[in-house]
This record gives structure tokens, sequence and C-alpha cells, in this order.
């Protein structure tokens, strides 16, 4: 019988740079053993103050697109109050409020239910956090698969 809620956490290298990750391939592997089949509802959470998760095309220019505008939204320079950490850092921790840190997406037979073009990816503005958790949890209906 599977469990009606379940957890993992992704460890992942965002590098120095500024980047977009596609996690989308991860929440269906996680799906594939927490869903079982079932429908429910999968959050995915990232635990830092300084990235967020965006439900985005990938791959046809949208993630460049997205880290574009915001630099234009909030630009990494000195006008920020937050100032510790890289230059423009305070940018990074304004970022979750226009990218929140979650996501709640629906699952229907187990499976992500995306849209055609839609990925999950994190999304990391500052460059002097190598390292990003994200929490993957699945909640759904107990029973048979």
């Amino acid at each position: 019988m599977p469990d009606a809620f379940t957890t993992r956490v992704l460890n992942i290298a965002t590098g120095s740079d500024e980047r977009v990750v596609d996690i989308t391939g991860d929440c269906e592997s996680f799906l594939r053993e927490a869903a079982a089949g079932r429908d429910g509802l999968l959050n995915v959470f990232v635990p830092h103050a300084t990235a967020g998760i965006a439900v985005i095309e990938t791959g046809a220019g949208s993630d460049d697109d997205l880290l574009s505008t915001l630099h234009t939204l909030l630009p990494a320079d000195d006008r920020w109050q937050h100032r510790h950490g890289s230059p423009g850092h305070g940018r990074d921790h304004v970022l979750p409020a226009f990218v929140p840190p979650h996501a709640t997406l629906p699952v229907v037979d187990g499976r992500l239910a995306l849209g055609t073009w839609q990925s999950v990816c994190l999304v990391d503005t500052n460059v002097s956090n190598y390292n990003r958790q994200v929490r993957l949890s699945f909640l759904g209906g107990v029973g048979e698969a």
C-alpha cells in the first residue's frame, strides 16, 4: 500500500553562474516511485532565500529570456540595502518575490499533468551559493495503484 505522503530531497550543483535548471525529469522519476499510478499533488520547494521554482518552457530560449528579464527587473548593482556577499547580492534576496520558492502541480495517474511545453525549473541567481536543495513532496490518496 503506497504512502499518502512521501518526500525526497534533491541536491543540485548550480555552480557559479546564474542558472535555470530543468528538474522535470527528477520530478517524474520521484513520482514513478512515490505516486505509483495515483492522483495527487506534487509540491516542489527550494529552502533557500535566494532561489525559486518556475514552470516555464526550456530549450527554446525562454530560460535565457527569464534570466535576462530578471537582470532588467533586479539589476546586480549597489542599489540594494542587503549588501553582504557578491556585488548586487541583495537582488538575489528579492528574487523569491518574483519567482516563488515553491510550486504545487497536479499529478494524474502517477504523472505530472504539465502542458506540452512546460518544465519544472530551479531558478538560481546567487552566484555565491554553488549547491541547492529541492524538496519534492507527493500527497496522494492511499490505496492500490
